[in-house]
């Protein structure tokens, strides 16, 4: 039973006469926008704002837009906004928070993103720290010059600015009145010239706020179509920079486009619109597994002019904006000693869009006739592209193609999206097939010898900044050996596997799902036979699927365990009488023998490295591999040889945990070392670079966690996994205690 909101208001723990008298309204205009949690959470924050000792200012204000801002960017913002508060208020800056809570509804229908209103928190905090007085010799924090006064001027400058010239003319004011108060205050008042010339400056091309309406009548009007749009910021420097994408959540756009010659921000608009909605007509999702990154870049080429061919098919004029925004690169622009591939793609994107090319390529010019005559014989599939992507690369491809000196000239054509939209990954067992599990050892290593590798960024921390595709891991299955190895471990730690089975007991889940519908299952489904039965004597075909069985539920956790096999392994440490591998052997193999009876997905791979153009990833158990013979003879087969490039291999086989749906995501790193490499002459390079690259997969949800054999590891191994790693100094143990560590980790 919903409380009327006079009962409610009683109810709300705040004193202040002025907010009970306009609360009951709040609450009844709250109650049309919120969800039943929203308002709990809703009530809680006026609760603790009025707690904040502020005034009754901040909780009106809070009270009256709040439900505003939640239907703008999702209820999850009221939580964001008094978190913030909170960290405001335990500065001397308290006066900013009513200006704060009084801009969110107009920052909120500029940006319409939760993502782009982080970043808006952001930086009001880093401005309101770079404006505040700085005493020599002392930490203490003074109350900002400007800060209440920037926020006064937000609603206006939101209405007429991108995030990223909102985030400049603030940095503007920032450097330039840094020893002026009164100046800069006057500034973010808007009170002088150089303010409004840079507000002036900062005011280019269109801002998709201003055009939100128009692109829904666009797509309503010409595709007979609706969608959500989510724009994101161009405000920051990266790596990569965004591009347009459709996910779940919508159609991802920036918030703004700058007028081109002859193009308007509008029109740029229209043409990323109509490309990701041919897609959503004319494009099937295939897999993505088997295919090389060569191959992939190829196959979009092809599919994304076929989407637009399609398209052009219904409205002619679309070939004149695609072209107005499409590359049209030199034929002869790439130069020797660098990698074309790119280049190349490009020269063909334009030419299947593009009847007048000029183009004389012998290959090109083929496979524009191949192209042709799939869209003459009907729309063609996304499978025909996916076969002309593969054969143009076959055909194509230079040795040249895998260099760190790629051509970028002229090759990014920034109106079409990341096409996710047609590419769906095998979740369970993807490395396998890659790898080639069910060829034999031999053809597997000539399927690593003839594909491509898989190449990834390296950050080089002295420029601060990654070299792209600059470390190439080539995917091996590992070679076999004599199972029976691993079968004489594990009778050698019986005692301790007979432990280990009481903790691993305790641990299962003991949560029973039923699984109906199975061709063989442990018992007969009753319902389903007598359905069947009934089916059968009226001379139908009944349902072989009568039994039923369980699986359980309540633990969802997948592992990666990833060795280090550095020749560095094949060291006798001192006071023990076996090698660090046959002592990590041991340990992974009483690990395995532990996942395999908790029932956990786990895969275990092992990797070195020869110079950066060669890192060596092996597959030695699979996502989807039991734990049976073929797994154990690959474990018993372990050699050590050449050096540890930790950061690629992280990279590596956080690319496939990062497939695997599970609650909890981990990555064991087992390693006797520091990163390091032949061709890396300076130690912390390759230090730098796993930091970076754990970072990367904690912020995909996977939990990194180092176990080392290295008794120097602090020098260097905090710096790389912050708290998450132990250091095994007694290496004998290293059975024992990896085991007990992992169980530790996931109960």
């Amino acid at each position: 039973m919903t409380l009327s909101p006079v009962a409610r208001s009683h109810r709300l723990a705040c004193g202040f006469p002025s907010v009970q008298r306009v609360f009951p309204d709040c609450y009844a205009y709250a109650l049309q926008h919120l969800t039943e949690e929203g308002m709990s959470v809703y009530l809680s924050g006026a609760e603790q704002l009025c707690r904040m000792g502020r005034g009754d200012e901040p909780v009106l204000i809070f009270l009256e837009e709040m439900p505003t801002v939640a239907g703008l960017l999702g209820e999850g913002v009221i939580a964001e906004v008094i978190t913030f508060v909170q960290a405001l208020t335990r500065t001397p800056n308290g006066r900013a928070i009513a200006p704060l809570l009084q801009s969110l509804a107009a920052v909120a229908r500029a940006l319409e993103s939760l993502a782009l209103l982080r970043e808006y928190f952001h930086l009001v905090w880093q401005t309101m720290q770079r404006t505040s007085p700085q005493v020599h010799g002392l930490d203490k924090m003074y109350s900002s010059e400007c800060l209440v006064e920037l926020l006064t001027s937000v609603p206006q400058l939101m209405g007429v600015l991108s995030f990223a010239g909102f985030r400049n003319w603030v940095d503007y004011g920032v450097r330039a009145y840094s020893a002026d108060p009164d100046r800069q205050r006057a500034y973010f008042l808007l009170n002088t010239s150089d303010s409004r010339a840079v507000v002036q400056r900062e005011r280019h091309g269109t801002l998709f706020v201003d055009i939100e309406r128009r692109l829904d009548l666009t797509l309503l009007g010409l595709w007979q179509s609706e969608m959500q749009f989510v724009p994101y910021s161009l405000a920051y420097d990266e790596i990569r920079k965004p591009v347009p994408y459709f996910d779940a959540r919508g159609l991802h756009l920036p918030e703004v486009y700058d007028d081109l010659p002859g193009v308007r921000g509008m029109a740029r608009y229209r043409a990323v619109v109509a490309h990701v909605i041919a897609h959503r007509n004319w494009t099937s999702p295939v897999v993505a597994d088997n295919l090389s990154p060569f191959q992939r870049m190829a196959v979009e080429v092809f599919e994304d002019a076929r989407v637009e061919r399609l398209a052009i098919r219904r409205y002619p004029g679309l070939r004149r904006l695609w072209l107005s925004l499409h590359p049209h690169p030199n034929e002869q622009a790439c130069p020797d000693g660098y990698a074309c591939i790119r280049h190349r793609l490009i020269m063909l994107s334009r030419a299947l869009l593009d009847p007048l090319h000029g183009y004389q390529d012998v290959a090109l010019l083929d496979f524009v006739t191949r192209f042709e005559a799939e869209l003459a014989a009907g729309d063609g599939s996304t499978e025909a592209m996916v076969t002309l992507g593969v054969h143009y690369i076959a055909r194509t491809r230079v040795g040249e193609d895998f260099g760190a000196k790629v051509w970028f000239a002229d090759t990014v054509v920034d109106y079409r999206d990341d096409n996710r939209l047609m590419w769906r990954f095998i979740e369970d067992g993807d490395e396998e097939e890659e790898a080639g599990q069910a060829r034999p050892q031999q053809k597997a290593e000539e399927l690593g010898q003839r594909l491509p590798p898989r190449l990834y960024p390296e950050w080089d921390y002295s420029a601060e900044q990654f070299r792209p595709d600059w470390v190439s891991v080539y995917e091996h299955l590992h070679p076999s050996a004599d199972a029976a190895v691993i079968d004489r471990i594990l009778d050698k730690h019986r005692l301790l596997a007979k432990q280990l089975k009481k903790i691993i007991d305790l641990l299962k889940p003991q949560n029973k799902v039923r699984v109906r519908y199975q061709e063989e299952g442990e018992e007969l489904d009753l319902d389903v036979a007598i359905r069947a039965l009934i089916e059968h004597r009226s001379g139908a075909t009944p349902d072989p699927r009568v039994n039923f069985s369980h699986r359980h539920d309540g633990r969802n956790i997948a592992v990666s365990v990833l060795l280090d096999l550095s020749a560095s392994l094949d060291e006798v440490p001192e006071g023990c009488q076996q090698s660090k591998l046959s002592l990590s052997q041991e340990a992974v193999s009483l690990l395995g023998w532990a996942m395999a009876q908790m029932g956990d997905k786990f895969a275990i791979g092992g990797f070195h490295s020869n110079t950066r153009h060669d890192v060596r990833y092996y597959h030695i158990k699979g996502y989807n591999e039991d734990w049976d013979t073929p797994v154990k003879a690959r474990l018993s087969a372990m050699e050590a040889g050449y050096s540890t490039r930790m950061g690629a291999a992280i990279r590596h086989a956080g690319h496939y945990l990062a497939h695997q749906k599970a609650d909890k995501r981990i990555l064991l790193i087992l390693t006797d070392g520091e990163p390091a490499d032949i061709d890396s002459k300076d130690p912390r390079t390759l230090i730098e670079d796993a930091r970076m690259a754990v970072r990367g997969l904690r912020q995909d949800g996977i939990h990194p966690y180092c176990i080392t054999l290295d008794p120097k590891a602090g020098d260097y191994v905090g710096d790389i996994f912050g708290k998450h790693y132990t250091v095994i100094d007694r290496v004998a143990r290293l059975p024992e205690q990896l085991t007990r560590l992992f169980m530790a980790l996931t109960r």
